[in-house]
């Protein structure tokens, strides 16, 4: 994400979640990592992109600790305080810049990115790093959206990717060395769309191992 998306981001972080598709959105990839992937008590997570944290609180009861990531200072102030507010200790944040070249300190045995990649330069050198963020073993799940056609978005601005081609991510995937690829249908977002109705935009959680 350029430094212009990241400010935009910033600026949008205090009313984030007031946002009731985007907080079903959230709980839908999450409920859909937990059946999928079924996380334990003794994984560290990382939540890669985590926003105000909406996926990271969702997990938190199910793992040993999980660490969310993001780019976006006024993203994770509202994550931390969130945190404070609720007395956890098992959540920690981290602000890495990855098109600087920022690097996530740690290794995780769970590393999930949802509705993060579209903003990715370089999707290939950043599935790259989760790959090396994860211990032996260690499970992806990345939920993102399907290939469409640039309106899911009321501001393409910092979109660098109108959704994937499920069939060609899990080859992006094989090819960077994660192994037991599958790919479910996590949610699907609903929104009115100019005077053309109501249109339907599927959400994909792929789940791999290293």
């Amino acid at each position: 994400m350029g430094n212009e998306n990241k400010t935009d981001f910033d600026q949008k972080a205090a009313a984030w979640d007031e946002n009731p598709i985007r907080v079903k959105l959230a709980n839908d990839v999450a409920d859909t990592i937990i059946r999928e992937i079924g996380p334990t008590q003794d994984m560290d997570a990382l939540d890669y992109g985590c926003g105000t944290g909406l996926v990271t609180l969702r997990l938190q009861p199910f793992v040993k600790s999980i660490t969310g990531v993001d780019n976006s200072g006024g993203m994770l102030e509202v994550i931390e305080r969130k945190l404070k507010n609720q007395g956890l200790s098992n959540v920690h944040t981290q602000f890495v810049d990855f098109e600087q070249g920022g690097k996530v300190e740690g290794k995780f045995h769970l590393v999930v990115s949802s509705m993060t990649l579209h903003h990715v330069q370089e999707p290939a050198v950043f599935l790259k790093q989760l790959y090396d963020l994860l211990a032996p073993e260690g499970y992806l799940g990345i939920a993102d959206l399907d290939k469409e056609d640039g309106t899911f978005h009321d501001d393409n601005k910092g979109v660098l990717h109108f959704g994937f081609e499920r069939v060609r991510l899990k080859e992006l995937l094989e090819e960077t060395g994660f192994r037991d690829l599958h790919d479910v249908t996590a949610a699907t977002v609903v929104k009115g769309i100019g005077g053309n109705g109501r249109r339907e935009f599927p959400v994909f959680l792929i789940i791999g191992r290293k």
